[in-house]
């Protein structure tokens, strides 16, 4: 299966501007644009992807699959506390692990907003893993076979079709024209309710080659035929995820062919859409399915196709998928008196929360600054200064471990203590891999300035490195508040 324009098809595909005229927002959007937030791709250390998944915890397993060549897909955090999935295959699906390395960073150069990306990979001794981003919002096989509270509505399936056509499209585009096992299991919904392709169909799977996991009902005829998979193939199997949008259940091609041929196309379709849709439109989605699915690879469509004939039939644009779906969107609400501190430490951005803090230095503590600088005849506070000078040093220039060693005996030092250090050596702790202590010192600073908007902030950040969201937003909200009674007071 793949990413494909079909270079042998005889159902000629309408040129570029028609194209544009039925999606002006989605074809040709700059995929440059579009992955500005998708990490760069990267080679994890095995330790990096066991400390997320928490061991590759069982409570973390979001799904398996797979007999003669298992995988296992966890969830995992990574840093910035971004939820990542990743792909545990077992050895025997890539024994070569350079091969495995070079398959995933070509993928992972695949970026679109359609794709599920994919942001990293490992392969250490017997490990194979895949580092993708996080879908929350389930498979197209559990809101179309297995939901819990509504069938995915009509509309919502028209969106789908078109998303994936607008993924396998670009994915030819790059020239990437094998996809395997296109199923709805292999289609994901984001946090907005967007569907996604999932990238790792991109990759082979097994050491063969086999590229199959389905039953062998809905296999392309030109890969049992032949055992191999062509750019073709693709379409086939988009064939058959139509079928399985527009039944809500399991029909194989052949069956579903025999019932388009018999002119009974509404039997078809799944009786919790009654009334949601036009028959005519019905009919034409079932017609693309038939065309998809035709035995012999030549009479398929391109992906130019798929996209001019399933756009038209998207009736309600305007309204976000999260929606149509009945998904709660949780959104965090950035209180608006934010700093450009708060700011920082709200998106968890540590090399700013570092520049701010620097131009901050010691100001916002009277009188901390006099005690410190202040020369006296004594070595003790001689060696106090020069402690917090090669602390700020060290600080300045990004050697977190060297600040925390000397802000550590400032401490200890200094007989009132200084809530611009604690908070200093907080953000050394977190560049470190260390919220825990980062929190406490971060507390500290909040003992020695109860009002200081500051010592929230860090707080916030330190408790969203911890997972506790809740928290972090209450501390965002406080810091907000004393930064506005701030703002208020030098005012009046």
């Amino acid at each position: 299966m793949g990413c494909l324009q079909s270079k042998t098809s005889n159902v000629q595909s309408p040129d570029e501007e028609s194209i544009q005229a039925e999606k002006p927002d989605q074809a040709n959007e700059d995929p440059g644009e579009q992955d500005s937030q998708i990490p760069a791709f990267k080679e994890f250390s095995l330790l990096e992807l066991r400390t997320a998944t928490n061991g590759f915890s069982s409570d973390c397993i979001v799904s398996e699959s797979g007999e003669k060549a298992p995988n296992v897909v966890y969830r995992g955090k990574w840093e910035s506390n971004r939820l990542v999935a990743v792909k545990r295959f077992s050895k025997q699906s890539w024994p070569d692990a350079q091969q495995f390395v070079a398959e995933a960073a070509g993928v992972g150069k695949v970026r679109h907003k359609r794709l599920v990306n994919l942001i990293g990979c490992c392969a250490e001794g017997d490990e194979r893993l895949l580092v993708a981003e996080y879908m929350p919002n389930d498979t197209l096989s559990k809101h179309l076979f297995h939901w819990d509270k509504q069938p995915l509505p009509w509309e919502m399936r028209v969106r789908v079709a078109l998303y994936i056509a607008q993924a396998l499209d670009y994915c030819n585009s790059e020239n990437r024209k094998i996809y395997h096992d296109l199923n709805a299991y292999r289609v994901l919904f984001d946090e907005d309710g967007d569907p996604r392709l999932s990238s790792f169909g991109l990759m082979k799977n097994s050491r063969d080659g086999k590229s199959y996991s389905t039953n062998l009902a809905y296999t392309p005829p030109e890969f049992l035929r032949t055992g191999r998979v062509i750019p073709e193939s693709v379409i086939y199997s988009y064939g058959t995820v139509l079928l399985d949008l527009l039944s809500g259940k399991h029909i194989p091609p052949s069956h579903a062919l025999d019932i388009i041929r018999g002119k009974n196309v509404l039997m078809l379709m799944d009786s919790s859409l009654e009334g949601q849709y036009a028959n005519e439109d019905a009919t034409k989605l079932v017609e693309l399915a038939s065309t998809c699915l035709q035995s012999e690879a030549r009479d398929r469509p391109n992906t130019k196709f798929l996209l001019t004939a399933v756009a038209p039939l998207q009736k309600q644009k305007e309204v976000v998928s999260h929606v149509l779906m009945g998904i709660p969107i949780m959104t965090v609400v950035v209180p608006t008196m934010l700093s450009s501190l708060g700011k920082a430490c709200a998106r968890m951005d540590l090399t700013a929360v570092h520049d701010v803090l620097l131009k901050i230095g010691y100001k916002d503590e009277e009188g901390a600054e006099n005690e410190l600088s202040f020369q006296e005849w004594t070595q003790q506070v001689q060696d106090m200064l020069n402690t917090k000078k090669y602390g700020d040093i060290a600080f300045r220039d990004k050697d977190f471990k060297s600040a925390i060693d000397y802000y550590s005996k400032l401490v200890v030092m200094m007989s009132v203590p200084s809530a611009t250090v604690f908070t200093r050596r907080a953000l050394s702790y977190l560049m470190n891999g260390q919220p825990e202590l980062a929190l406490r010192d971060a507390m500290q600073a909040q003992v020695c300035m109860p009002e200081w908007p500051t010592a929230f902030y860090l707080q916030a950040l330190a408790l969203s490195k911890l997972g506790m969201e809740s928290d972090a937003q209450d501390m965002l909200n406080d810091g907000a508040a004393f930064e506005a009674k701030k703002q208020n007071n030098w005012r009046n």
